[in-house]
């Protein structure tokens, strides 16, 4: 009998410093998990201080070091300005700018150089959904010209964005950023079926979600696709990245004498007849009070630099 005793108290301490491992363990990747939420807004100060006191509680022993790599250099990343002027934006990319230098199709240096300043601002950590047009490999309203039935032209169009979408989520994934495409039009598994609370998810997340396909209907275009999304994921700004520095009183490619706005309504907008955007999208956006800043994204460090507050491009708001 005493022998049964003495065995049952020496697994009992068995079992109790297993359970102090586990324990240990589960902190450890507590921790680790802790860290990979917070990842771009922890800054070293906080990761440090975090780091310190849970060594002082002998709740971290070698949590970091269990980190792969990656995350572990995402940690120690220092941003100086991590205050943003937006938490969530719709950012808007023209099809026709992923041309680049080329004539048609992809530009893979143009494409590379949106994703490193997309990154920058995830860094950041800004909600990013993004819808992009599809005019470098097919317009709608083109091809209806040319004697496409009218719906088929549109439809071809909704694939051109698709894509040019699959481009985009590649190269963000390149230079470690998560990205997501959602399809207007059911096309799985090419892109998961789109829905304003998914997106949402995903974005709070830390995902780039990527809307493609426009509305999914006829008849609109993509800037109108990008106002209805902007709207549905409750952006704070529609940023819409063009070859020009803003809005003008003329084209400025064309004329010489156009001078630019640094911010204009949308009444003023409407009345003048600029062409932001077609009169469907600007409309949604006034209604819904949306505003819109227009600037050229072709050149690296713009779309910091409107995240920031730097007075680039054009403001367009109520």
């Amino acid at each position: 009998m005493h022998g049964t005793s003495a065995l049952c108290i020496k697994s009992l301490n068995h079992f109790v410093i297993f359970a102090k491992k586990l324990l240990s363990l589960q902190v450890q990747t507590f921790y680790g998990d802790v860290m990979r939420f917070l990842g771009y807004q922890a800054n070293q100060r906080f990761k440090h201080v975090l780091s310190r006191k849970m060594k002082g509680k002998g709740m971290l022993t070698e949590g970091m070091a269990r980190l792969p790599q990656e995350e572990t250099e995402t940690l120690l990343i220092t941003n100086h300005n991590m205050e943003t002027k937006f938490k969530r934006i719709l950012l808007k990319l023209s099809g026709e700018s992923l041309m680049g230098r080329k004539q048609y199709g992809i530009d893979e240096e143009r494409l590379a150089q949106y994703a490193a300043q997309i990154k920058e601002i995830h860094e950041m950590g800004v909600q990013i959904g993004i819808v992009i047009g599809g005019g470098n490999i097919f317009r709608g309203l083109s091809g209806a010209s040319r004697g496409f039935d009218r719906v088929k032209g549109d439809q071809m169009g909704m694939l051109a964005t698709v894509i040019n979408s699959l481009a985009l989520s590649s190269a963000l994934t390149s230079v470690g950023v998560k990205a997501r495409v959602l399809t207007a039009v059911r096309m799985e598994p090419i892109g998961e079926f789109y829905n304003k609370w998914r997106a949402i998810e995903c974005m709070e997340a830390g995902e780039v979600v990527i809307m493609s396909a426009g509305t999914g209907n006829p008849f609109f275009t993509t800037d109108t696709g990008s106002s209805l999304r902007g709207i549905e994921i409750e952006a704070d700004v529609m940023l819409k990245g063009t070859r020009v520095d803003g809005i003008y009183t003329a084209d400025p490619e064309k004329d010489p004498t156009a001078t630019k706005f640094s911010d204009i309504t949308y009444d003023e907008v409407l009345a003048r007849g600029l062409k932001v955007m077609d009169l469907t999208a600007t409309c949604m956006c006034k209604e819904n009070n949306l505003p819109i800043i227009v600037f050229d994204m072709d050149t690296p460090g713009n779309l910091r630099k409107v995240m920031q507050g730097e007075e680039i491009g054009t403001l367009v708001h109520n």
